[in-house]
């Protein structure tokens, strides 16, 4: 038998902060582009198309002697009996003995390092000076997008929100960010005065919803699509010079967010380029024969490691294409369970 810790959300939200997680991603990322940490293939399948499917994403990091895997289920119908659409369970394995360490829901890990991973594409890509923000798709992954992004990036003064199915759900969140942010974000800062009133600047910015995407577009300096679109929402001629995209919502076969001709004028970076040509937002523009494999400059981490340059210019458009991957959720699952056995939380079980 070996002793399993169990973690509800509930458990998760009390020991992980947005500034921790946007180290860890980065952290992993450098890891993959140094050899030391390996993923393993996805396993994808569709138990009904368009109504039922399940994912697998796995990997290994040697530096933390942790492999594992995560899996997610989406079953769209489960609103109709009152359970969620959405079921997603990691599990942590310690590399030295094979023995499972760690179970753990999967809900709340996803949505900060998806919001880790679209900011750190713009941390490294966007023009420094960058003052504008457009998030385009304001559910639930919109907020952990706004706060991740207002951390990382130190000049953001406005951030616009476009739903492309409802205004209304963009007005909303427009209205209610400032109080969201305050209670589940700057909380983390308050132990260092000097630094919280930094982040209380940081996050002291405009926000507004846009109805027309068109305009948004050619006002914002750094863009991320976060929406489960299968069409473009945004053309390549909306852009101005210099724009930096992180492309989130695309990570399954036939979602697009962006025009893919924007790939043909663009710098194009992902965060494995195995998935991101294979269910990723350059899924398309390779399928189409606008982007080459071979066109895409590096994976984030070489970026982070100083092997490759990000942005060569302020007129460059810039494309981070993250379709999520495993080891972001190994690490930041770690790093939850350590703190959580530290403090008591959570289920010990003997499996």
């Amino acid at each position: 038998m070996s002793k399993v810790t169990i973690l509800n959300d509930e458990a998760i939200e009390k020991v992980l902060d947005m500034k921790q997680v946007i180290a860890a991603v980065e952290q992993v990322y450098t890891l993959k582009s140094s050899g030391k940490a390996d993923l393993f293939p996805m396993i994808f399948h569709e138990f009904e198309r368009g109504k039922a499917d399940m994912d697998i994403k796995s990997g290994y990091i040697k530096e933390e002697n942790v492999f594992g895997l995560k899996q997610v289920s989406w079953f769209g119908d489960n609103s109709k009996v009152g359970l969620p659409q959405l079921f997603g369970t990691t599990v942590i394995f310690d590399s030295t003995t094979g023995s499972p360490i760690g179970i753990l829901n999967s809900g709340y890990i996803t949505g900060m390092r998806t919001g880790a991973a679209g900011a750190i594409g713009a941390k490294y890509l966007a023009r420094k000076n960058s003052e504008n923000l457009l998030i385009v798709g304001a559910g639930h992954q919109a907020t952990f997008q706004i706060a991740a992004s207002l951390i990382a990036l130190d000049n953001i003064k406005t951030v616009r929100i476009y739903d492309p199915i409802n205004y209304d759900i963009a007005k909303k969140l427009s209205i209610s960010i400032k109080k969201v942010l305050t209670d589940k974000f700057l909380s983390e800062f308050k132990n260092d005065a000097k630094l919280y009133k930094v982040m209380c600047n940081k996050f002291n910015v405009e926000f507004e919803a846009v109805p027309d995407i068109k305009e948004a577009v050619g006002l914002s300096d750094v863009i991320i699509t976060v929406t489960p679109a299968r069409k473009p929402l945004l053309m390549k001629e909306w852009l101005k010079k210099g724009t930096h995209l992180s492309c989130v919502g695309a990570d399954m076969e036939g979602k697009q967010e962006i025009d893919e001709t924007i790939f043909g004028i663009a710098r194009v970076f992902v965060d494995d380029i195995n998935q991101a040509v294979n269910v990723g937002e350059t899924e398309i523009p390779i399928k189409k024969g606008v982007l080459l494999v071979s066109d895409i400059i590096a994976e984030i981490g070489d970026v982070i490691n100083g092997k490759v340059s990000g942005r060569t210019s302020d007129d460059d458009i810039t494309i981070y294409d993250t379709t999520g991957i495993a080891l972001q959720d190994l690490l930041t699952s770690k790093i939850a369970l350590d703190i959580a056995n530290e403090k008591g939380l959570g289920v010990v079980v003997d499996l």
